[in-house]
């Protein structure tokens, strides 16, 4: 089974840009569709970005245009670039890889990883 762990949390102000990282180990990322996932407090966790097994993307229409999802195979990590992040922005970031699955379906994905905060100020 793979196993995942993110980094590249923090604190940003407004505007400005993260790149989250997630490390796999145990199974190749590639095998995986693999998702980013956010839950800010008192909130539900919710998608935010994928990649399909093919390279596929998917994105919530919140960060569209704003965060790039990518892979690297020779790393077996994925990424996340987070550009012109608000303060709604402000979660924790959890990694996730699944089988079967809409990359936008929780269900999708069955291994998360421990979660990276990410804090944006106004």
């Amino acid at each position: 089974q793979v196993q995942l762990v993110e980094s590249g949390g923090g604190l940003v102000q407004a505007g400005g840009s993260l790149r989250l990282s997630c490390a796999a180990s145990g199974r190749t990322v590639n095998n995986y569709s693999m998702g980013w996932f956010r839950q800010a407090p008192g909130k539900e966790r919710e998608f935010v970005a994928g990649i399909s097994r093919s390279g596929g993307t998917s994105y919530a229409d919140s960060v569209k245009g704003r965060f790039t999802i990518s892979r690297d195979n020779a790393k077996n990590t994925i990424y996340v670039q987070m550009n012109s992040l608000k303060p709604e922005d402000t979660a924790v970031y959890y990694c996730a890889a699944g089988r079967v699955g809409l990359l936008q379906m929780r269900g999708t994905y069955d291994v998360w990883g421990q979660g990276t905060q990410v804090t944006v100020s106004s």
